[in-house]
């Protein structure tokens, strides 16, 4: 279809727009905004349509759109002031107002084919599907209606995956959704799908994930409670599976990257297989870790994502001693961190970098804005809830320690952070005198993979303080083995405790299992 307005001339069937015989640059979702608002000029278009027509149903910002509809107008010569073609209707949507010449006229009136848009990136989408009821009466169908439409709400905030829109995914109703048939018409990598049996008022809800490209099932549970309990799993529900999805749909995505020919990864495929390596804890794979995210940022400047990563390695390197430079390694994670912030203030994952990175500095009560905030845009970022527990352990509130970082271990039992968190109860223990707990605590921590050396060292602390020195002299010698120089002004460097009586009491503790000085 050919469209004429002022002095511009849209070709829908050949994606151009010119202006006397010369191409407008125009982006493709600009255009596809444009094609749509000349073919429905008619009537005022909803932002709802829009982003079905030209988004396909993901879930974006406000902003998102706004910035389209302003690159529209900038390549019509109107203004947000004049809107002498498209026209905003505050609450209603848009419409193109510019009087228009059908050149080319279809022969049978239809309505205008979707204008296919390429994908802006490789990063992860989804698919949440309305659950399937057996039993029970259609008085429980809210329930199956209900908890994907929190998923959907709470899923919205992760920064690295896309979520396409409640109205797109709720269309597939049928007893059996057909994966390819999601992949074909959404073009969503994954779909979460889930069942919802009611039996005599006991309630079982089963969740399911699938990529619908090899139609495998990537992670999948089951929950189960009664009528009673509705409100109560609910939430349970929603906070389980956005944290099982921060870990399976990453782990899931770096293992199909490794398949992949390396000069064919895109950004997203490095930054998911350079999380792999940094969640090892190790001098190798970190280094492996930083060499991908910064391949990523290459790629990408703007990707917001890979900076608070390479914030983490930054960290990672001065925390641990893997580098002969701490002090650079300290400033990199602070100007990786601030740079991820600047480029999406939203991610909890910066957020939570950039706190990390004061902690580095031995400020960490400086970080606990940036912690809370992480949380407060991801109320189910386990990492954000267990860093603020431990700055609440190293400002010696073992009260609050104790919640945050119950509630991180409730959120993700198989976190790649478990040890840590496991160590922040140890020390929230022995702020509180419980030195039994803290020492079963400290060895839990100690024996849990990923756990690097100075997880041993509180083991060691915790053991000591309790009075079982074999113990405390055998994780004092596991320390040393593994990290040759770890002493006690490297521990307080990487844990700068604010309370004297605590640290004097760590201090002599380490010393007396043969840790030195310095």
């Amino acid at each position: 279809m050919k469209y004429r307005f002022h002095d511009l001339e849209l070709d829908t069937g050949r994606s151009l727009l010119r202006r006397d015989g010369e191409e407008v640059d125009l982006e493709p979702r600009a255009f596809a905004v444009l094609s749509f608002l000349v073919a429905h000029r008619d009537r005022v278009v909803s932002k709802d349509e829009l982003v079905e027509a030209v988004w396909d149903g993901r879930f974006i910002s406000d902003a998102a759109i706004s910035t389209a509809v302003k690159a529209v107008r900038r390549a019509v010569n109107d203004t947000g002031a004049e809107q002498n073609s498209v026209r905003t209707l505050r609450g209603r949507g848009f419409r193109f107002v510019a009087p228009v010449e059908v050149v080319v006229a279809a022969e049978v009136a239809v309505e205008p084919a979707p204008v296919t848009v390429p994908a802006e990136d490789g990063r992860p989408s989804i698919a949440v599907l309305p659950f399937r009821l057996f039993g029970g009466s259609e008085d429980y169908a809210a329930i199956a209606d209900a908890i994907p439409a929190e998923l959907i709400a709470s899923l919205s905030r992760l920064r690295w995956l896309k979520i396409f829109a409640r109205g797109s995914c709720f269309r597939f109703r049928e007893d059996a959704a057909d994966l390819a048939s999601i992949r074909g018409k959404l073009g969503a990598h994954y779909c979460l799908s889930g069942a919802v049996e009611v039996f005599d008022r006991q309630l079982a809800i089963t969740v399911e994930l699938n990529d619908t490209r090899s139609q495998a099932i990537v992670w999948s549970d089951r929950f189960s409670g009664t009528m009673d309990d509705v409100h109560e799993m609910r939430g349970t529900i929603v906070a389980h599976v956005v944290t099982a999805l921060e870990i399976h749909i990453p782990h899931h995505e770096a293992e199909a990257a490794r398949l992949r020919a390396p000069q064919s990864l895109d950004c997203w495929a490095l930054y998911h297989l350079g999380l792999q390596h940094m969640y090892r804890f190790n001098k190798a794979d970190n280094a492996a870790a930083v060499g991908l995210f910064d391949r990523a940022v290459k790629l990408e400047p703007g990707f917001a994502r890979a900076h608070a990563a390479r914030s983490f390695t930054s960290f990672q390197n001065a925390f641990l001693n893997y580098t002969p430079d701490p002090e650079a390694d300290i400033r990199d994670a602070r100007r990786f961190a601030e740079r991820s912030v600047e480029l999406d203030p939203y991610d909890p994952l910066g957020n939570f970098t950039l706190a990390r990175a004061h902690w580095l500095e031995g400020e960490p009560q400086a970080g606990l804005g940036w912690l809370d905030r992480a949380v407060e845009i991801s109320p189910n970022f386990s990492h954000g809830h267990y860093a603020r527990g431990w700055t609440d352990v190293m400002a010696g509130r073992s009260g609050d320690a104790l919640r945050h970082v119950g509630t991180a271990i409730e959120l993700s039992p198989l976190d790649p952070f478990l040890y840590a968190m496991q160590a922040t109860r140890a020390f929230a223990h022995l702020i509180d005198g419980d030195t039994e707990k803290a020492a079963r605590w400290g060895e839990h921590a100690a024996r849990t993979p990923g756990a690097h050396y100075l997880i041993g060292l509180i083991a060691a602390v915790a053991h000591e303080i309790h009075g079982d020195h074999k113990s405390a002299a055998y994780w004092a010698r596991h320390a040393s083995s593994r990290r040759p120089g770890a002493s006690v002004d490297r521990f307080f460097k990487a844990f700068p405790f604010s309370d004297p009586a605590l640290r004097r009491s760590i201090s002599d503790a380490l010393k007396r299992t043969g840790i030195p000085e310095g």
